[in-house]
């Protein structure tokens, strides 16, 4: 331990060797066996299940905890996959809150749901740890579609392609596949490299080739894949960020949460990451709260999440924001960063609070300054690198063309969470092979 949470700047090893195992281990253990059909039994397996409803991809839900129960876990998983095949880590960062625990029966009569997500990566795990594949590809039909990003969209889309027997090529810019389940969440939501073992175990159905380092724009075109395939998903995801638009936002130590949590997510000894001891996040979701909690685990002393709407507003979920708060984050609504103040890097942000009326979101004149010698933005990302022949809505692509299929997060409508983007791409897929056994 080379520095500790009172060391001044931006240092790494803040924390004993033993509090960073600590803090980035599992947050949330997984049940054994035992647990799981404890839990499994509160579920009243209702006949018109509202947490079906309420899952992006419908898995059927009542089902798959019906053979937790009665000892068949392997059978749950391929129930799962059927609908979601990259359930073990939706398992892990879907808002279960939010959505089907959200909508249990078990939720509105005693305030406490079934254990959803958690059956689900009990199921998952015990049929991964055994090797279980369920899925084999159907005869070759000769047909090769391009997926452009290896997010969970491409995964998803690919996958499904490939049981209908098409070849998918997915090219992805970053060195590895996953999307943001490798590079834009908390570490200790899928620890011990799982996004990597899901995709390796989604591979292995055949049929699915991937090329890293490719990027749409630089590397390809749109009209060299779809005159080289029979169809093409964009599943390029939002690789712009937001500009923070406040004087100082270019002084050193300030920077992109989602470049924080990416780092984060690649490095092989957390302790060398630096970290600020005073710790101000700007933004409301989900990347927020990742980047303010990590921060706090990595030893920072002071972390501060300012967001500029009022607490029901913010689109992290209340579990979320109950989590940071019991991480030691502090969370400040209805203020919105002025400037950040320093001389060559920040020392402090100062911020306005702020009033919502009929003409939108309007700055006070009453102001309060945050020390902070280490700022993330995390307010929004936006898309960059779409092509200029698509069509493009509220910052998205509006939807397919000929031969061009669009899903995940740089697509229009719906969420965009993990699940959504799972649920688009096996969806477009399903509508691709119709289209190309037609021809």
């Amino acid at each position: 331990m080379t520095h500790s949470p009172l060391t001044p700047g931006i240092v790494p090893g803040r924390l004993p060797a033993e509090a960073y195992a600590r803090n980035f281990a599992d947050h949330e253990p997984a049940l054994d066996r035992h647990e799981a059909r404890v839990a499994a039994d509160r579920c009243y397996f209702c006949h018109d299940a509202p947490c079906i409803t309420a899952c992006p991809t419908s898995i059927d839900i009542p089902l798959f905890i019906r053979q937790i129960a009665t000892g068949t876990p392997e059978a749950a998983a391929t129930t799962i996959w059927t609908q979601n095949i990259l359930g073990g880590i939706c398992a892990r960062v879907c808002p279960t809150e939010t959505l089907c625990e959200e909508a249990c029966v078990r939720e509105a009569a005693e305030g406490k749901p079934v254990e959803i997500g958690r059956l689900q990566r009990f199921a998952t795990d015990v049929a991964m740890a055994k090797g279980l594949h369920p899925f084999t590809r159907a005869a070759r039909t000769g047909k090769r579609i391009a997926v452009v990003g290896a997010g969970p969209a491409g995964l998803a889309c690919a996958h499904r392609l490939a049981m209908h027997g098409h070849d998918a090529v997915i090219f992805e810019r970053r060195p590895k596949a996953g999307g943001l389940n490798e590079y834009g969440i908390a570490s200790y939501k899928a620890t011990g490299g799982f996004a990597q073992k899901e995709v390796d175990w989604l591979l292995q159905i055949g049929g699915i080739e991937i090329r890293t380092g490719v990027e749409l724009g630089r590397d390809i075109s749109l009209d060299q894949l779809t005159g080289d395939f029979d169809a093409v998903f964009l599943g390029i995801g939002l690789a712009g960020v937001n500009a923070l638009r406040a004087a100082g936002e270019d002084l050193s130590g300030v920077r992109n949460a989602v470049d924080f949590i990416a780092e984060l997510r690649q490095a092989s000894d957390v302790s060398t990451l630096p970290i600020g001891r005073d710790v101000v996040v700007i933004g409301g979701g989900m990347t927020a709260v990742d980047a303010a909690v990590q921060s706090k685990l990595l030893g920072a002393e002071n972390v501060t999440i300012v967001y500029r709407r009022g607490q029901e507003k913010m689109s992290a979920s209340g579990y979320e924001q109950e989590h940071a708060a019991q991480a030691g984050v502090r969370i400040i609504h209805n203020a919105a960063p002025v400037r950040v103040l320093g001389n060559g890097s920040a020392e402090a942000v100062e911020f306005a609070y702020t009033a919502e009326g009929p003409n939108g979101l309007t700055l006070s004149s009453e102001t309060f300054t945050l020390k902070a010698d280490q700022v993330f933005k995390a307010i929004g990302q936006t898309l960059t690198g779409a092509p200029d022949t698509l069509p493009v809505a509220g910052g998205k692509l509006a939807g397919a063309s000929a031969k061009v299929w669009v899903g995940g997060d740089c697509a229009a409508g719906g969420e965009d969470l993990t699940v959504t983007a799972v649920a688009e791409g096996r969806d477009a897929a399903e509508a691709m092979h119709i289209q190309l056994m037609a021809l």
